[in-house]
């Protein structure tokens, strides 16, 4: 599918007909269209026309299996060496209410907990709220732009590593402007969380919408994710919440199931979510200090909650409770905080 006319135009027509007709693409249909959008091949007008139809009828399951196939292999991979720890990534899709960046601090607490049998490969980008990971760990001294193999160095090294996604998608800024016009969360923020660079086959997902759980859960399951938790909270959040009860949908073996959990499950308080929310990335990243520090208060507990759900779905844990455990004695222990400098000093080449 080329878009400049002839066969090819008449083809990206017919797909915006049937798009807006309500029907489905299948898996391959869906292939074609998102590789000729990665490749330039779509204009804004198509591209436009493709996401608000998509968003406003809801994204079908063979769709973002098909889309995310092809983010899949226009990504550049970090290079991961075979066997050793499994990879995970916390990476959400965003557009949830905003509170300090806890999926970056869940990925270096994670780590820190559990040396040699876990890698974290966070994958994350800048937010239009100037409050993304990619902002507060640049304020937290890591470096966000370093190439992939200084990436890989990390992985291995350190057990953990930021993947920039800008870096990672370049074919994805075909699509950019549109979605910057667009402002809505559009099929692009789905396929975020699925097209980890480090080929992560297990991870914790936060989702906007606990309408799209499932979907993300199977999609999961069908690009054949080892282990995963797709959460979303009764208070909105993409996390696992210290504020409200959190349904948590497992991706085991090709299955997914589901459970609700609240803090109280693991020993620990309900909190207000105004206690971990932050007003500015300088805030965010002083949350995350402190937490490494082993403050206690509300952003300890969400942090421990978030690394505990990396551990059990890394297996180094056999369940939340557990993790949530591990990653309470690396903070306490100092190898969260050690983490983070070793994070620092490794992705600056030293």
């Amino acid at each position: 599918m080329t878009n400049g006319g002839g066969q090819t135009g008449e083809q990206v027509r017919a797909v915006l007909a049937d798009l807006l007709a309500g029907e489905r693409l299948d898996e391959q249909r869906s292939e074609a269209l998102f590789d000729a959008m990665l490749r330039g091949q779509l204009d804004e007008a198509q591209i436009a026309g493709v996401l608000s139809l998509m968003q406003v009828r809801g994204v079908a399951l063979p769709e973002l299996v098909g889309a995310a196939r092809v983010m899949r292999a226009h990504v550049v991979p970090v290079p991961v060496a075979p066997g050793g720890a499994p990879v995970v990534d916390t990476c959400g899709t965003g557009g949830a209410p905003k509170t300090f960046n806890v999926s970056t601090a869940a990925a270096i607490v994670a780590s820190g907990a559990a040396p040699g049998r876990i890698r974290v490969a966070k994958h994350g980008n800048r937010s239009r709220t100037g409050r993304g990971s990619a902002e507060v760990l640049a304020q937290l001294g890591v470096d966000i732009e370093a190439p992939v193999e200084v990436q890989a160095r990390c992985l291995e090294e350190v057990g953990v590593c930021f993947c920039f996604a800008i870096r990672h998608h370049p074919a994805a800024r075909h699509a950019a402007g549109v979605r910057k016009s667009l402002g809505f969360p559009t099929i692009f923020n789905l396929l975020g969380p699925l097209t980890n660079p480090a080929r992560a086959t297990r991870q914790v997902m936060g989702i906007y919408s606990g309408e799209l759980q499932d979907l993300m859960g199977r999609a999961l399951a069908a690009l054949g994710s080892e282990r995963a938790m797709v959460v979303h909270s009764d208070d909105g959040l993409d996390e696992i919440s210290v504020s409200a009860p959190t349904r948590i949908v497992h991706v085991r073996e090709g299955q997914i199931a589901s459970e609700m959990i609240e803090p109280e499950d693991f020993g620990l308080r309900i909190w207000s979510i105004e206690q971990v929310r932050a007003s500015s990335v300088e805030e965010s990243a002083q949350m995350i200090r402190d937490v490494l520090d082993g403050r206690p208060g509300a952003p300890r507990d969400f942090a421990v909650l978030n690394a505990g759900a990396a551990l059990a779905v890394a297996g180094v844990a056999r369940g939340l409770d557990e993790g949530v455990r591990l990653a309470i004695d690396a903070i306490e222990g100092g190898a969260a905080r050690q983490t983070l400098e070793r994070l620092v000093r490794v992705s600056r080449g030293g």
